[in-house]
């Protein structure tokens, strides 16, 4: 089987996601905000928007909320979580799924172990 890329040539990298910061999203706001209804899309269009990201920054802005307003998955301000605290946390969560899983299991020992008298009983009544 042929490929259709040429054998040099790598593929495009993947381009990177945009961000913006919260004095970006409340400028955006508050420009979409004041434009006359029929200039708002062009707005959209020149800063490459899409009305949803005014509709979730106005909300956030309207809750009073300006730390909202930045992305916590990719802020550079984000803390990391000491290796310590992210391996108990890991080691909890397994615990957790394994506790449930033994409550299961207990569960279908007792079950198994009642089969056989109930079955008598049944064999019994149709005796």
């Amino acid at each position: 089987m042929t490929s259709t890329t040429p054998a040099g040539s790598d593929p495009a990298p993947r381009p990177k996601r945009r961000t913006f910061s919260p004095e970006y999203k409340l400028r955006i706001v508050a420009e979409y905000d004041a434009a006359p209804k029929n200039e708002k899309g062009a707005v959209l269009r020149r800063e490459r928007l899409y009305h949803s990201h005014v509709k979730e920054w106005r909300a956030a802005r309207d809750a009073g909320a300006l730390e909202k307003l930045v992305d916590k998955r990719t802020s550079p301000a984000r803390p990391k979580k000491p290796a310590a605290e992210a391996e108990n946390e890991k080691l909890r969560r397994q615990v957790e799924r394994l506790e449930k899983e033994l409550a299961r299991n207990k569960a279908a020992l007792e079950v198994m172990g009642k089969a056989p008298a109930l079955l008598e009983m049944i064999s019994e009544g149709a005796d």
